[in-house]
């Protein structure tokens, strides 16, 4: 091929000038049986430009936000149905895995353990899909999906806690005006850091917009970052994730066998602990003497099935990778972050660190394949960008947290005082050590809600990880928590 013939594949009008996106879209006709009842919806996807307002040049194209849009066919009014915006976390993560794994219409169908079928594997009508109570809209932040930024705007303008909240914001309020759905009662799900996004707009849309949510599911929860954050001087995340740790020995028969058929008070008596003796032991420091340090080491034997030896070597702390590989090291075996039930083998067993986290690479070929596939054959939209699934986002700074953890609990805070009539349900898994369940509810023990809206507050707690849809017995769970959780807020 002559250089001419390649310059012109690139740009076909043969031009210096970068092609600038526009608005596109597609609406395609549905319908599944849900519980007996046939559901017809239509799916809009498309891609819209979000414009900022500039100084100089006036109204100005800034990003191309990728979505996908089910609207219920009811009889029912628009401004009668519920709208919920769900979106996902990383930060650097698609919609993805709450669209195709848990409230979308159709879902990547796995194993009731959590396995996914044989490849190509399997895409199959959402038994447990939320489109019966509220109609969906999927956001892919900038950077992720087919979000891009326009030519000529930096990836660094949207790579922030605020700066994601604030363009993710504006998409938001744009679509609920170009769709009317302003007088729909309106819900936010977020998963992961989507629960720190979704604590940030929670706030952010109803002071920015005036748009008042009726509810807010946080799905496997980081607010406050200092409970997930293994610095040196920061004690909290050994003692927030031990609870994780212990449910994990106990999940593969290595706790102590008093517990063998009792998750709930091993769930109990180690919280007790990890506030009271194992906190203190940590805040004494040196000061711990050789007879309690004896005493510690031995109950966090027991909790954990970690070796004596391995925990006085760890000096009574260990990190999550540690613990990883430490927990089934004899058997060759490394467990997941995401879901500690499932199990991987590495070339290096001898390691601190994993080479990578079976229990995300068990899902990530499935779900890839699927939307791919279902994104151009069912819902007519084409286009040859790569989907980015999970992106290093390498730009992302915490500027405005300098010296300080960022805690999105704040925010939610604020939220509540502005709309006392929220309510949020909060997903937990027990075997998450991406966001462990005993750090979020430490989180709302110190995020200082008034005893009248503390009740606002619904807990679901699960036995499965971090993407706790994949678990079969847990999907169905959640979801139907879920749909109580919308009737009540309706109600």
């Amino acid at each position: 091929m002559t250089e001419e013939c390649k310059n012109a594949e690139k740009n076909p009008d043969n031009t210096s000038q970068p092609v600038m996106p526009e608005d596109k879209a597609t609406t395609t006709e549905h319908s599944i049986i849900v519980n007996g009842k046939q559901l017809d919806y239509s799916a809009t996807t498309g891609i819209m430009v979000f414009k900022a307002e500039d100084e100089k040049l006036g109204v100005k194209p800034k990003a191309a936000f990728f979505y996908v849009y089910y609207q219920l066919k009811s009889e029912q009014p628009v401004s009668k149905r519920p709208l919920t915006v769900s979106f996902n976390g990383g930060p650097g993560s698609s919609s993805i895995w709450m669209h195709m794994g848990m409230t979308g219409p159709r879902r990547v169908e796995m194993e009731d353990y959590g396995w996914p079928t044989p490849p190509p594997f399997e895409l199959v009508d959402n038994q447990y899909t939320l489109l019966d109570s509220t109609d969906l809209l999927y956001i892919d932040p900038i950077s992720t999906g087919y979000s891009r930024t326009v030519p000529g705007e930096a990836e660094a303008d949207f790579h922030s806690p605020e700066k994601d909240a604030e363009s993710v914001g504006a998409f938001i309020a744009l679509v609920v005006t170009r769709y009317q759905r302003w007088a729909s009662p309106k819900f936010l799900i977020g998963e992961s850091y989507g629960t720190t996004r979704a604590s940030m707009l929670a706030e952010h849309l109803q002071s920015r917009y005036g748009m008042y949510l009726n509810g807010v599911v946080l799905v496997s929860t980081i607010l406050n970052f200092m409970t997930a954050r293994f610095d040196v001087g920061n004690d909290w995340p050994y003692i927030l994730f031990l609870p994780t740790y212990a449910t994990s020995a106990w999940y593969h028969g290595l706790g102590a066998p008093e517990y063998k058929d009792d998750l709930p008070r091993l769930q109990k008596d180690v919280e007790e602990f990890a506030l009271g003796e194992y906190m203190l032991a940590l805040a004494k420091g040196s000061r711990l003497s050789k007879s309690e340090r004896r005493r510690i080491v031995g109950k966090l034997a027991r909790f954990t099935g970690l070796s004596r030896e391995y925990l006085e070597e760890s000096n009574l702390r260990v990190k999550i990778h540690r613990f990883c590989k430490e927990l089934r090291r004899k058997d060759r075996l490394t467990i997941g972050r995401f879901d500690t039930r499932i199990t991987g083998q590495d070339y290096d067993h001898a390691d601190d660190i994993y080479e990578r986290d079976p229990s995300y690479y068990v899902a990530l070929g499935a779900y890839a394949t699927q939307f791919n596939d279902y994104v151009r054959r069912e819902l007519g939209f084409e286009t040859d960008l790569p989907y980015e699934i999970i992106k290093s986002l390498k730009g992302w700074t915490f500027d405005k947290q300098m010296n300080r953890y960022h805690n999105a609990a704040e925010d939610l805070r604020k939220a509540f005082a502005m709309n006392p009539q929220m309510r949020v349900f909060v997903c937990a898994g027990l075997y998450d050590l991406s966001t462990p369940y005993f750090a979020a509810c430490y989180t709302f023990d110190h995020m200082g809600l008034p005893e009248n809206l503390e009740e606002n507050v619904e807990w679901g707690f699960y036995e499965a990880g971090h993407m706790m849809y994949l678990h079969k017995p847990s999907l169905v769970q959640v979801m139907k928590d879920l749909h109580g959780f919308y009737e009540k807020v309706l109600a």
